[in-house]
């Protein structure tokens, strides 16, 4: 009974003549050359904002750095920084309902 929203760039391995979506779930292409709409990469540079003054000896230091980050967020922090009004704007222009 939920819907989910999956944002995607509209890089060519997105489309496919031969997926079949289920219903509940809405593809949302972003324009082109747009990364900073992309809420991938706003949580990225959440993350990375904790990185600025570190340094890691080795790259598994680093990946354990980064899992600590990520198992600080929870759903309302990701919401936070990744949602946007756009997203229901467009549901909204679409009559989806």
């Amino acid at each position: 009974q939920d819907i989910h929203i999956i944002q995607l760039d509209n890089g060519a391995f997105h489309f496919s003549q031969h997926l079949q979506i289920p219903e509940n779930i809405i593809l949302l292409f972003q324009p082109p050359h747009t990364p900073q709409v992309n809420p991938i990469e706003r949580l990225w540079e959440e993350i990375k904002r904790h990185l600025a003054w570190e340094s890691f000896g080795t790259l598994d230091e680093l990946r354990q750095f980064i899992w600590r980050r990520l198992e600080k967020l929870n759903t309302s922090i990701v919401a936070s920084i990744t949602g946007w009004d756009f997203i229901l704007d467009a549901l909204f222009e679409s009559n989806f309902s």
